[in-house]
């Protein structure tokens, strides 16, 4: 069956998998530190112990599945961007071109379902699938690249999800530092 949507259906798959990773681990953190500080004991007397499981998971799951979608949002956009600033491919047959890169990220989100119980592993799941898109993305779009258009599409890239990281790493610093010194001390 040769059919370009196919696979339309991948991305949201990976979403809810790589989303569902996280939010187990983060559960099963979350109930130990609700247990540890004697939270949880008084949350049974109101619910039961699946309901709270459930619940936490489902509102992990949400949190992280729209961390996730927006994240996809973004790269979907810069990839785009990159292909208006650098590529010579004005029929848009690049685009038709990536979406076999799903593949790799659905992929990813099944090994991500194996590593939940591990941090580091997931994390290295989800990294190691976001390079081996970018090396599928940059291949397939250097057809259409001149040797200058290739460099500015990488360093483009580069430049923007570090950029992107640091501003997330000062608003997250900002909103500590901000907590720590409201704290009554």
């Amino acid at each position: 069956m040769k059919n370009t949507y196919l696979t339309s259906h991948f991305p949201l798959i990976s979403l809810i998998l790589f989303s569902l990773s996280l939010a187990v681990y983060t559960e099963r953190l979350l109930v130990g530190y609700l247990t540890d500080i004697g939270l949880y004991s008084g949350m049974i007397e109101f619910f039961s112990e699946q309901g709270i499981h459930l619940t936490l998971l489902f509102l992990l799951w949400l949190f992280f599945f729209m961390v996730f979608s927006a994240l996809k949002l973004i790269a979907d956009t810069v990839n785009e961007l990159s292909l208006l600033f650098f590529s010579q491919d004005a029929e848009g047959t690049d685009l038709k071109s990536l979406r076999g890169g799903s593949w790799i990220f659905l992929s990813g989100g099944i090994l991500s379902v194996f590593a939940v119980f591990n941090p580091i592993l997931f994390v290295a799941v989800f990294i190691l699938s976001c390079f081996a898109y970018f090396v599928f993305f940059v291949y397939k779009v250097s057809k259409s690249l001149t040797t200058p258009g290739l460099v500015g599409l990488v360093f483009f890239h580069i430049f923007f999800w570090f950029s992107f990281g640091l501003a997330v790493i000062y608003a997250l610093l900002k909103v500590y530092n901000s907590i720590v010194a409201s704290l009554p001390i």
